[in-house]
């Protein structure tokens, strides 16, 4: 299995002969005012043949439709139910439905999605357009990989591993899970539908997973935050940590390679 780091929540996977994009965003900023800090690590036209993109909720920083538009419309486009409905309308009918407990081959490589606890509404108004997914990627022989989007940690955020994974004496060879970071008076609110990096590190020992690849991190800036802010706490708390070894942290444009159990 290979993971290239692209930025944000943009990753190339390739697993059990598959190439898969996640929430493809090459944007130079968000919206009119968040600049870009880092150049994607894969510059758009220089990305592989790929076999299908993962699509998790509709937040400008996970779905740009400026880079779905410059993609190529052969490849399936997997998103939340009501989010592949919005995107035929507008043209994108590439876009496939895959709903929670749902599942979709790619070569040999099974998508399995889940609900994640974010609320992923694009606009203020569009309450009913806030599905979001993680996913599960198992290539079987091929390795297997959870991508979790954008999600809070609750109670069962780890229940796709155990139900696909665990009750057949398997275990998750890697973790894909997003770090932030607020200031004290937001971060109430915050953890709500995102992981700090504390969040990631305690979800990555529930999933037992042997590697826990950090992104959602060196891409953007935000109003309250740095794009770097989480990224350097993570680093700090990992000095000490007992998980420490496991941690692959990969800068945009990088490379790892992870061995498939």
């Amino acid at each position: 299995m290979k993971i290239t780091y692209i930025g944000h929540a943009t990753l190339l996977l390739e697993i059990g002969g598959a190439t898969i994009l996640t929430d493809p965003n090459f944007d130079p900023k968000l919206g009119r005012i968040l600049p870009r800090v880092s150049a994607p690590g894969i510059a758009l036209e220089k990305l592989p043949a790929l076999d299908a993109l993962l699509l998790t909720h509709a937040h400008a920083d996970h779905l740009s439709f400026d880079s779905l538009e410059r993609l190529p419309r052969t490849v399936p486009l997997y998103a939340p139910p009501v989010i592949a409905k919005w995107l035929h309308r507008l043209g994108f009918t590439h876009a496939e439905a895959l709903a929670p407990g749902e599942s979709a081959q790619v070569n040999a490589v099974t998508i399995h999605a889940a609900a994640a606890t974010h609320r992923g509404n694009r606009y203020g108004y569009d309450r009913w357009r806030s599905d979001a997914n993680m996913y599960l990627l198992d290539g079987a022989a091929g390795g297997s990989m959870f991508f979790a989007g954008d999600t809070a940690l609750v109670e069962d955020t780890h229940r796709l591993v155990e139900q696909t994974l665990w009750n057949f004496d398997r275990e998750l060879d890697l973790a894909l899970l997003p770090i932030g970071w607020a200031p004290w008076w937001k971060k109430q609110g915050f953890r709500k539908g995102h992981l700090t990096h504390e969040d990631a590190l305690e979800l990555f020992e529930r999933l037992r997973a042997k590697v826990f690849v950090p992104y959602h991190w060196g891409t953007f800036r935000h109003v309250t935050a740095t794009a770097h802010d989480a990224i350097r706490r993570m680093r700090d708390t990992l000095e000490t940590h007992h998980l420490r070894a496991s941690v692959k942290i990969i800068e945009p444009g990088e490379s790892l390679v992870v061995p498939a159990s």
